[in-house]
């Protein structure tokens, strides 16, 4: 056995190799079988904003008997991981079924997104244990709970992200149809501005005292021609800017 320090339980009568295969941290998520024995390395759930993998390990003695690193000896052991796996997807489906909100789809995915390559993985190194331990039951129903929390966290992220997609085209399409409406607007607006424009100049320059001999005439009869002239050259410059 290598003299470096094992991060394995000191108790166990392993073989070397195992401790051999092992550095200062877990690694990935394997199975490691050798002379009947088995060790299952696996993650403990990743918690929020933990880039670490907190490593569990399980052993299996040729003799049957299971031995594990956090939750005792026995089968059960293995049983509890799996658990505590299942528990956390159940909370994320809860989650997901009472997001209302981008921010509440955001959320679920920053929390499912480890899980799922931690479920996926599992089931990975617990299918590699199969295949080399074939005759060992207790596998297949790991494995395939394993599987079945992959299959539960694909479609709770494909989930999350399809709402958060259609929010996201469901916003796009309602500040489109807000710029038409203020396009709209905006050109009834220039429309207006146009028509007045002509009167508001000629107004300007002029003013409505001019003296142009009309004085005189009976009222309102000159500022009415003025009106009329300055509407219809806005009638003609708006019609020209449609």
């Amino acid at each position: 056995m290598s003299l470096r320090k094992s991060i394995l339980p000191a108790v166990w009568e392993i073989p070397a190799v195992f401790h051999d295969r092992l550095g200062a941290q877990a690694g990935k998520q394997r199975a490691m079988v050798h002379d009947g024995h088995l060790l299952l390395v696996l993650h403990a759930p990743p918690k929020p904003d933990q880039p670490e993998r907190a490593g569990r390990f399980f052993w299996r003695a040729p003799d049957g008997t299971w031995s594990s690193s956090e939750f005792g000896k026995g089968t059960s052991a293995v049983t509890r991981h799996l658990d505590e796996m299942q528990a956390r997807v159940a909370d994320l489906e809860q989650k997901d079924a009472n997001a209302k909100v981008s921010k509440d789809h955001h959320e679920i995915l920053q929390l499912a997104t480890p899980l799922q390559r931690t479920a996926r993985n599992l089931h990975q190194a617990l299918q590699e244990a199969r295949e080399a331990l074939p005759n060992v039951r207790e596998l297949i129903d790991f494995r395939d709970k394993a599987y079945q929390l992959e299959r539960n966290l694909d479609l709770l992220v494909a989930d999350a992200k399809n709402a958060l997609e259609y929010a996201t085209a469901r916003r796009s399409e309602e500040q489109a149809i807000s710029g038409f409406k203020m396009a709209v607007e905006t050109q009834r607006l220039n429309r207006l501005a146009a028509f007045f424009f002509p009167l508001a100049t000629l107004s300007s320059i002029f003013g409505m005292n001019l003296l142009h001999g009309y004085e005189a005439a009976p009222g309102p009869l000159p500022f009415l021609v003025v009106l009329g002239i300055g509407l219809g050259l806005g009638a003609a410059v708006a019609t020209a800017f449609r």
